[in-house]
């Protein structure tokens, strides 16, 4: 038989062998080749080692109140976005914030809509006869849109939480 650690089939033979999982006639040639292999014999060793203090470790036994506070930790995770904003709480910001965002869409909104464009040139009467129409791309409409319902689901989440109700 050749060393066990060379393969990985070897390998976990050894493992099973440890494990006492192997029947008579595979620990028989197991045992026949640890006779004269000490990494062998040094793998078995740590795998038995390892196993008895698995044996003799017994788990802390959970607390009553286990289940209630884990569940309370699990609704009271933190979502990225109250973790970005949690600086500014203290200094009152984040009530108005998502209107100052608002004004701030709309304002921006104005400047790149607003353009002032030359008259248009008269004719020789003095009417004019161009006609100045003023277009929006669709893919501006589309992200002016989009930007309204992130600000709008912003300002969902920056309402106040209710106050967490004691409870005996």
């Amino acid at each position: 038989m050749n060393c066990a650690l060379e393969t990985r089939d070897r390998a976990e033979l050894l493992v099973a062998y440890s494990f006492r999982k192997l029947d008579a006639a595979r620990a028989a040639l197991v045992e026949e080749h640890l006779a004269g292999c000490e990494a062998c014999r040094e793998v078995v060793r740590g795998q038995r080692a390892a196993w008895d203090a698995l044996d003799l470790w017994e788990a802390e036994p959970v607390s009553a109140d286990f289940n209630r506070r884990l569940y309370q930790r699990i609704e009271a995770q933190v979502t990225w976005r109250d973790r970005l904003l949690a600086p500014l709480r203290p200094l009152g910001f984040h009530r108005g914030l998502p209107l100052a965002a608002a004004a701030c869409l709309v304002l921006v909104a104005g400047a790149m809509l607003d353009h002032t464009a030359a008259p248009p040139p008269k004719s020789a009467s003095g009417v004019s006869r161009v006609a100045v129409v003023e277009s929006l791309r669709p893919d501006q409409v589309v992200e002016a849109l989009d930007e309204m319902q992130e600000l709008s689901r912003f300002n969902d989440l920056m309402k106040p939480e209710p106050a967490p109700e004691s409870r005996m």
